[in-house]
């Protein structure tokens, strides 16, 4: 992962739900993504999505098998990967 200032939002739990990845944060917020918001993830079987895991105390997801890891923090605020399709403008 790459170095990043430390997250405001940090999760005590995660979860799938379909094809949703959901997140208990520590002020007792839930929030979700759908997992297609991630090509890896996007792809991953549902015993492969199933297998996402908290980490950097809760600031941080990933899926070891798929070599994915997402902030908790970009998830909370909707910043997602740009489709590979998309142009700068």
């Amino acid at each position: 992962m790459d170095s990043k200032p430390q997250a405001t939002a940090t999760a005590v739990r995660c979860w799938i739900e379909g094809r949703r990845v959901w997140l208990e944060l520590s002020d007792q917020r839930m929030v979700s993504f759908p997992a297609v918001k991630y090509p890896l993830l996007a792809n991953a079987s549902p015993e492969e999505l199933a297998k996402g895991t908290l980490r950097i105390q809760g600031r941080a997801l990933r899926w070891e098998s798929l070599d994915e890891d997402i902030w908790v923090d970009d998830a909370v605020a909707g910043r997602f990967p740009k489709p590979p399709h998309a142009t700068a403008n």
